[in-house]
């Protein structure tokens, strides 16, 4: 009895193995958990007040459909003075958090037989999403520090493509596609005139290398961009589920009155809280950046150090990607076993498209990492 398009859906590996590992700590097991990609910190103290705030003052009834306009104000504002692109507030859209405003995205731009060329590997739910859409999936290969080139896209265009994802700082790699061919990226599109999706969510993740958002480089590829985002990982806000996007009016449009009658606006606590993030102090990001530098560092070199993995350093948001292919299992079998005989929880890299490979969340304490890391040395000499 149940629809064909629910059927199809494969279930969020990241998601799966986080509930695991939880169910397994609230049964008393002593788990080390890199799987979610959720910062450890707290969400910021003036950011929580103004959520208080606007409880206190009532703000608790409906705002439009697309987000408060005071909200979008501000992410107008952020996207001209950090990304350097410049959208009208009549540009922007506020959704129920980053991954509802790609979900938008998706249903408002691809129809039955439209192609998405997708660079392996690609966060999870991309896929799912462009099949909901009912577009063909077009992966696309990556090189083997899993940068994106232009050259790679070029041989996937075909007359039905209709849009690409470009997710950089990417999750699960943390690769970061260079600005040479980000602006070839711009170029192939425009020249073949399809959208580009590009997830800037972990831009202020970077380490050693300046963001570009690909709106910023001329109006002609602005048109052509949503440029998706939220405040779940800049600010610690994963719960309070609010993103953003910036995108030509027809696309905005179209993506309102989807929300309109799917979920209506986000919430206005919520709003509030994030309008605060925006035009608060930032001092909170300087602090998550530098000890996810640090972490960043200790996990790459740790995972060299085993016998059978390998590590790219990663560029940009709080993922390793280790190839573990070397230990003799696929993903699965090492994600599994890694949890049950070692009790440490990261994912297979067959969610990600790219069988191997296990990606590790180092969005958790240097001792937890610590604990983790020693765990799957000691478990891996032993098999």
């Amino acid at each position: 009895m149940l629809s064909q398009r629910v059927r199809n859906i494969a279930p969020s590996a990241t998601l799966a193995i986080d509930s695991k590992a939880k169910q397994l700590k609230k049964e008393g097991k002593d788990v080390v958990i890199f799987g979610a990609g959720e910062p450890d910190f707290n969400t910021p103290e003036n950011i929580k007040q103004a959520a208080k705030k606007a409880i206190d003052s009532n703000i608790t009834r409906y705002t439009p459909v697309g987000g408060m306009p005071e909200l979008k104000k501000a992410v107008a504002e952020k996207f001209r003075d950090f990304n350097k692109i410049n959208y009208d507030v009549s540009e922007i859209i506020i959704g129920c958090g980053g991954k509802h405003i790609l979900f938008n995205t998706m249903m408002a731009v691809l129809d039955k037989g439209d192609e998405a060329i997708l660079p392996v590997p690609f966060w999870v739910s991309f896929e799912e999403m462009i099949k909901l859409a009912e577009a063909k999936v077009k992966l696309c290969p990556t090189d083997e520090k899993f940068k994106l080139t232009a050259d790679s896209i070029e041989e996937k265009i075909t007359d039905k493509t209709k849009l690409l994802i470009l997710n950089s700082p990417s999750n699960p790699s943390g690769a970061i596609v260079e600005p040479s061919e980000i602006k070839k990226i711009a170029k192939l599109a425009v020249e073949n005139n399809f959208y580009v999706i590009s997830d800037e969510v972990y831009e202020h993740f970077t380490y050693g290398k300046e963001h570009l958002s690909i709106a910023s480089l001329n109006d002609e590829i602005k048109k052509l961009t949503i440029t998706c985002n939220s405040v779940s990982k800049t600010y610690a806000m994963t719960g309070w589920r609010i993103g953003y996007c910036g995108a030509a009016k027809e696309v905005i449009t179209a993506m309102e009155n989807l929300q309109g009658h799917s979920t209506s606006n986000p919430s206005n606590i919520a709003q509030m809280a994030a309008l605060e993030a925006l035009k608060g102090s930032q001092d909170s990001i300087k602090e998550m950046l530098k000890a996810f530098d640090e972490r960043r560092k200790f996990i790459h070199k740790r995972l060299n150090e085993i016998e059978g993995v390998s590590c790219v350093e990663p560029e940009g948001a709080f993922y390793a990607f280790p190839d573990i292919s070397g230990t003799g299992m696929d993903s699965m079998n090492f994600s599994s076993k890694l949890l049950d005989e070692a009790l440490v929880a990261v994912v297979p890299g067959m969610a990600f498209g790219k069988e191997g490979h296990v990606r590790l969340s180092y969005a958790t304490s240097m001792h937890e990492i610590e604990r983790g890391m020693d765990r799957i040395v000691k478990w891996l000499k032993k098999r």
